[in-house]
């Protein structure tokens, strides 16, 4: 496995590289979603590209950043045993070099839900996206369903830009629990660890209602808000039933809807969803 830095090693790494080539962005600290991530472009395509960034652009003024979790010796080791070929581990420097002033946007599609609650979040990620794919040059890239939002906005960012690249969008991975893995997971403590599990909750019995029969958007909301605020550690931010493609709120669920939320456990912002109609 080749693990390189600067933009000029990628370049002349990636050249050699076989295609089709599978890329898979992520921001380190890596679990088993990533994994799973690396191992299904392994499976599809002839080379694996992975980044590892933590992307400064997306996260908002009174955010995470400096307590993000990082442990690179522990991520390489992951993904050569998971067969990835390279590995770019670019510094904010060479992402953003002196005089940066270039953003990609997405209109519509990062107004409602995460977009609502973290301004600038997605231009943020639009924008490192794109510059990593600029980059890297792959066919196939592989994102996870629980960033649903992100993963729809990349598809349209992807198709708007005419980017020759397969967005793969692959399943949520969770714990036996149920809980969404996410590297946010290491914030919490033993008691908090055990209301998280609140969000998965919240999601199955809305969609046990929806599998009863109920269409009524709203009543889906419902179901979701009273599991989440039964949860005494659990403070709701949002909860959305929306339509799949666009991320319009729905009045009656008739195709393809997604179920999602943003629920703070302690200081801890988790998000889920479930797609509907799939």
């Amino acid at each position: 496995m080749i693990v390189v830095v600067t933009l000029e090693e990628l370049r002349r790494e990636t050249a050699r590289l076989a295609r089709p080539l599978g890329f898979v962005p992520t921001m380190g600290y890596l679990h088993a979603g990533h994994i799973s991530l690396v191992e299904r472009a392994r499976r599809e395509c002839a080379s694996v590209a992975v980044s590892i960034f933590v992307n400064p652009t997306q996260f908002g003024p009174n955010e995470d950043l400096d307590k993000y979790p990082r442990d690179l010796p522990r991520d390489l080791a992951l993904l050569e045993a998971a067969g990835a070929d390279l590995v770019w581990t670019p510094t904010p420097e060479v992402m953003y070099p002196p005089g940066f002033q270039t953003w990609v946007t997405v209109e519509k599609l990062t107004a409602p839900l995460e977009g609502a609650q973290r301004p600038g979040h997605f231009r943020g990620v639009t924008t490192v996206v794109a510059k990593l794919f600029n980059a890297v040059g792959p066919q196939k890239a592989y994102f996870g369903q629980k960033d649903a939002q992100q993963a729809a906005v990349i598809r349209r960012m992807t198709k708007d830009l005419d980017f020759p690249i397969e967005i793969v969008v692959c399943p949520t991975v969770r714990e036996p629990d149920g809980l969404a893995m996410s590297s946010r997971n290491t914030y919490l403590n033993a008691e908090e660890r055990k209301a998280a599990t609140v969000l998965f909750r919240a999601l199955s019995a809305a969609k046990e209602a929806y599998e009863r029969g109920e269409r009524d958007a709203e009543a889906l909301r419902g179901v979701m808000r009273a599991v989440i605020q039964a949860e005494p550690l659990a403070r709701l931010q949002y909860v959305s039933c929306a339509d799949y493609d666009t991320l319009e709120e729905l009045d009656r669920v008739e195709g393809k809807a997604l179920l999602s939320m943003a629920v703070f456990i302690g200081k801890t912002r988790l998000i889920d969803n479930f797609v509907l109609g799939a």
